[in-house]
Formats: structure tokens, sequence, C-alpha cells
């Protein structure tokens, strides 16, 4: 099941570029799996974390998204 991404990374749909850079950052200080190495949970959210960036950071491939 796919989540929004704005929600995963918990951000407006009106978030810069830099919003979304950061909360990026946040969340993978908080879910690296190396930092969370007993937490089975963690590589699964750093990868949703993840793929939701690197789909809004690129202009591209937020505009194709959010269609």
């Amino acid at each position: 099941m796919r989540f929004c991404y704005y929600k995963i990374l918990g951000i407006s749909i009106r978030a810069s570029q830099d919003e979304i850079r950061s909360a990026f950052r946040l969340l993978a200080l908080r879910w690296h799996p190396d930092r969370n190495p007993e937490d089975p949970q963690a590589s699964e959210r750093f990868r949703e974390a993840l793929e939701a960036y690197e789909t809004l950071i690129t202009p591209a491939r937020r505009s194709r998204y959010d269609r």
C-alpha cells in the first residue's frame, strides 16, 4: 500500500525544496538502519522516506506525482 509522500515526510503540499530536504534529513537521522539496528521497521520507514524524498525533490517527478 502506498502512502502520501507528503504525509510520510510530514510536510504540506506547498512545501519548498528546502522544507523537503530538511524534513527528509530529520527522518533519515531518526530511521536510518545503522542508528536503529535492533528495530526491524527502521529500514522500511527509512526506505519510504527516501522514496518520498527522491520523488518530491525532483521538480519533474514531483509534478508527475501531484497529477
